[in-house]
């Protein structure tokens, strides 16, 4: 693992609350690709396989649609990998379309043509695949982060469940023993206040009705977790990977602000 003094001495204090960026995540991408390990350009690519995902998602739906830049896999490449699991011929060799996309082709090519009566929606499975082998990355950091952000979206999600009367292990996704938990459970807190120190947090989180308060309770919940997480690593991958987590939710505010105003 590399140590990075000049580039994360040198870059800017940001807050959750900025109304603007000196620069986007693309930018800072294309200036981490001279400088870091190949091990840690790996960590990274993690963190940007969200746009690949948003754009697997919009290929199986929309085909037709401009893909989100900020992946790097295209169109051409996911539709070499559908059209081979479709017509069950082995996939062409492409290091750079991580294992869980062909799983998620595989899932969705076998719902076509079912009624199908599975009620997560698609881009929540393929969320739980993405964190799923997001968590067996080796960094304890970035795994641990992925981790955090699952248990959030199922707690909040069963917690919408239960108010709606809903079934709950038909809105949590994941193998992890919270969402076990999470799915079994019929404690008020699912058995977590003792295991997970923010549940509490979340709970009332989750009460708050007004949407963007309660988007903005999540993030700063998300932005403190990152902050504690690596009070001590000073000049490494993970503080480029918090850096890299707080331009892009810095970004996601300034554009709701836009679209608001």
């Amino acid at each position: 693992m590399g140590k990075y003094y000049c580039l994360i001495a040198g870059l800017p204090n940001i807050a959750l609350d900025d109304s603007k960026l000196t620069y986007s995540i693309s930018q800072f991408r294309q200036e981490l690709d001279g400088i870091l390990t190949k091990a840690d350009k790996k960590l990274i690519d993690l963190f940007f396989l969200k746009f690949d995902n948003k754009n697997l998602i919009a290929h199986a739906k929309q085909p037709d649609r401009d893909p989100d830049p900020r992946g790097r896999i295209t169109y051409d490449e996911f539709d070499a990998l559908y059209k081979a699991l479709k017509e069950e011929e082995k996939p062409p060799k492409n290091d750079r379309i991580p294992p869980y996309f062909k799983e998620f082709f595989k899932l969705y090519l076998e719902a076509q043509g079912k009624e199908n009566k599975q009620e997560i929606p698609w881009e929540d499975r393929l969320a739980a695949l993405y964190y799923a082998y997001a968590m067996n990355c080796g960094n304890q950091f970035v795994s641990s982060w992925f981790e955090f952000n699952l248990n959030i979206n199922n707690i909040l999600a069963a917690l919408a469940a239960r108010k709606y009367k809903m079934d709950v292990s038909q809105v949590v996704v994941g193998k992890t023993d919270v969402s076990e938990m999470i799915r079994t459970s019929n404690a008020r807190d699912f058995g977590l206040s003792e295991m997970l120190e923010y549940f509490e947090q979340v709970l009332r989180i989750s009460e708050i009705e007004e949407l963007v308060e309660r988007e903005k309770k999540i993030d700063l919940l998300k932005w403190n977790w990152m902050e504690d997480a690596v009070f001590f690593n000073y000049f490494t991958v993970e503080r480029i990977f918090v850096f890299l987590l707080k331009l892009e939710m810095i970004g996601r505010w300034i554009s709701m602000d836009k679209e608001k105003g």
